[in-house]
């Protein structure tokens, strides 16, 4: 149960920085290039990360515990921010273009209900008639919280684009899960620099201007929290709790934002905010309280992450092994059959009987 809580708290925290960009991002669109702003978050989030590690292992003289990314990692890697960092934003700028922002905001509620159906149905990741309601009911409160007022029609191209942002990053979601034992901050940091370099220098390819230094600042530091740490969070709940529940956690990220717009920028909202609200709630709290319990069985295998020396980690270390627990060292795992409450974490992403 320690994973699945270390899972949700850092689902809901990475939810948290992400919503609370919403306000930011609309103060800073009004002296930024949308498309430049994409880069600069993106930019500032993987140089923030990258000096953070940087400051811990040069000043701090910290000893990384994460493992590292290995070489085969890297198709994952580059496959994940090729589709969420590269093609996504630009089709979502392309989109936007032509498209009401009532419709966009609809249609951008796509991500959590495209990454919880690649999951389960592309990379067969667990799923229950609870689990199905809970991201339901969270996907209905996201179609709410849109439908604040009326939607209008956009055109059919802008639309398309956007479903593809969406696709883009679902893809991205669920490619990452791959590569989530690796140190997560530097998973982080290097979708943001690739991913933030790219969309700057598109931006200025096409005319975008650098803004002044404190919107510069202003979107470095923002891309830092809301994108850098968030990720960073997002990573962590991939391996505790797999694509589709982190995916249900971070849909609650518009309603975060709503919540922070309606202090910050003083904006009215109806009464689909509230039902809006209740409905993610009440999403929220299937996933919370899910029990998944079955015999099951665990193939021997060979890797590396951080670990504690739990019920699956019950191997013999060798003298050049790190002392000391939370540690990361390439361990193997025997074969082992046992029943108890699991989530589809690094360890559990077996097949199930329907």
């Amino acid at each position: 149960m320690e994973e699945r809580a270390r899972g949700v708290t850092v689902a809901i925290l990475a939810a948290v920085l992400f919503g609370a960009s919403t306000p930011f991002c609309k103060l800073l669109l009004g002296q930024i290039n949308p498309l430049l702003l994409a880069g600069l978050l993106y930019l500032g989030s993987g140089t923030g990360l990258a000096l953070w590690i940087g400051f811990q292992r040069l000043v701090l003289k910290a000893k990384n515990q994460e493992a590292r990314l290995r070489l085969k990692d890297l198709p994952w890697l580059l496959a994940a921010i090729f589709a969420g960092g590269v093609v996504a934003p630009i089709l979502l700028m392309q989109g936007l273009a032509v498209t009401p922002a009532s419709s966009a905001s609809l249609l951008l509620n796509l991500e959590g209900v495209l990454t919880a159906l690649m999951a389960w149905f592309v990379f067969k990741e667990n799923f229950d008639q609870r689990i199905m309601l809970g991201m339901a009911a969270i996907l209905l409160g996201g179609v709410l919280l849109s439908w604040q007022s009326r939607p209008e029609l956009g055109v059919p191209w802008g639309a398309i684009g956007i479903v593809g942002a969406c696709l883009g990053w679902a893809v991205d979601n669920n490619l990452t899960r791959k590569v989530s034992a690796a140190d997560p901050a530097q998973v982080a940091a290097l979708k943001g620099l690739v991913a933030g370099t790219t969309n700057v220098l598109l931006a200025l390819s096409i005319g975008a201007r650098l803004p002044s230094i404190p919107g510069l600042v202003g979107a470095s530091l923002l891309g830092f929290l809301s994108y850098g740490v968030s990720l960073t969070c997002f990573v962590l709940a991939l391996r505790h709790i797999g694509t589709a529940r982190t995916g249900a956690y971070f849909s609650t990220a518009p309603f975060i934002g709503a919540i922070l717009s309606l202090a910050l920028l003083h904006e009215q909202v109806s009464w689909f905010f509230w039902i809006a609200g209740v409905l993610m709630v009440f999403g929220v709290w299937l996933h919370l309280t899910e029990r998944h319990v079955h015999l099951h069985r665990h193939n021997p295998a060979t890797h590396e992450h951080l670990h504690w020396h739990d019920e699956h980690h019950q191997h013999v270390h060798s003298p050049t092994d790190p002392p000391g627990e939370p540690h990361s060292h390439v361990h193997r795992h025997e074969e082992l059959v046992h029943s108890h409450p699991h989530y589809p974490d690094l360890h559990h992403r077996h097949g199930h009987k329907r």
